[in-house]
């Protein structure tokens, strides 16, 4: 079962070397609802009732944690952090953890929100951000990883309360899931990353996973540079944006490319 490491338990291994005592595992609840959370654990009893209008976690650049991305060892296992942001993407079961632990520290020092679009993940960077999309539903969601877990051989994420929430496995408890890594190059939230220029924009969508499989298209099918496509949040729409280009003749190159490979229309969009 999943197993918490909180940051005193974090920081004693890193000075013993990266070595965790490992802390005491988590037992399943016998709980007629709640299905896969931990002894203990589960909803509060009196849940807010707008958790639909939770938004996403918002990818942005943030510095890793100083600690949190040190080698460990939980439940006899060692697990390796990625101290770069590097593409990941894996398919698996997906759990989730309340109010347990609602308020302790997670692994980057910051108190746990089941409320909050978190999620713990065993090996992905402290802070990053993933898409997490069910498998069964196709809903999707984005977190920032801030936690540890969990460290259960057929589980790969941990999600808070809400992201579980959002994702409809409450009841159950564990979803099948596919994980990708975001980089926040390519996720510009506002357009204020957006240095002025031409760019295409191919596509604007309500739902943030349509905007992000539109984007993953793109780079497969028009071999473009992960650096020259986006998603803009803007007005509440999730623009997916090709750019900038050094000449309006450069622009219209793509946008010919865009409707020949892809049979999409693409409109020119000035920056200035």
């Amino acid at each position: 079962m999943k197993t918490k490491s909180l940051l005193g338990m974090l920081a004693l291994a890193l000075t013993l070397g990266g070595c965790a005592s490992t802390p005491p595992a988590k037992q399943a609840s016998t709980a007629p609802k709640g299905g896969g959370y931990y002894l203990d654990d589960g909803p509060e009893a009196n849940p807010p009732a707008n958790l639909d209008a939770v938004p996403d976690a918002v990818p942005r650049k943030e510095p890793l944690h100083p600690f949190a991305n040190r080698t460990y060892v939980a439940l006899g296992t060692t697990y390796t952090p990625q101290t770069t942001r590097q593409p990941y993407s894996a398919e698996g079961l997906a759990s989730w953890y309340g109010r347990r632990f609602q308020g302790k520290k997670t692994a980057s020092g910051e108190p746990y929100d089941m409320y909050a679009m978190t999620a713990a993940h065993p090996t992905l960077p402290i802070p990053s951000y993933a898409r997490v999309t069910s498998l069964d539903t196709g809903k999707s969601v984005v977190v920032r990883i801030n936690d540890r877990g969990p460290f259960h051989s057929k589980r790969i994420i941990d999600l808070s309360y809400t992201a579980a929430y959002k994702l409809g496995y409450l009841e159950r408890g564990s979803a099948r899931v596919r994980v990708e890594s975001i980089d926040p190059d390519t996720y510009d939230t506002q357009g204020k990353a957006l240095q002025d220029g031409i760019y295409l924009q191919v596509g604007a969508f309500s739902r943030a996973d349509n905007a992000q499989q539109l984007l993953d298209r793109l780079k497969r099918q028009l071999d473009i540079d992960a650096s020259q496509t986006r998603v803009v949040l803007d007005g509440g729409l999730h623009r997916v944006q090709l750019g900038p280009y050094a000449s309006d003749d450069a622009a219209q190159s793509d946008r010919a490319r865009v409707r020949e490979r892809l049979d999409l229309k693409a409109v020119l969009v000035t920056r200035d």
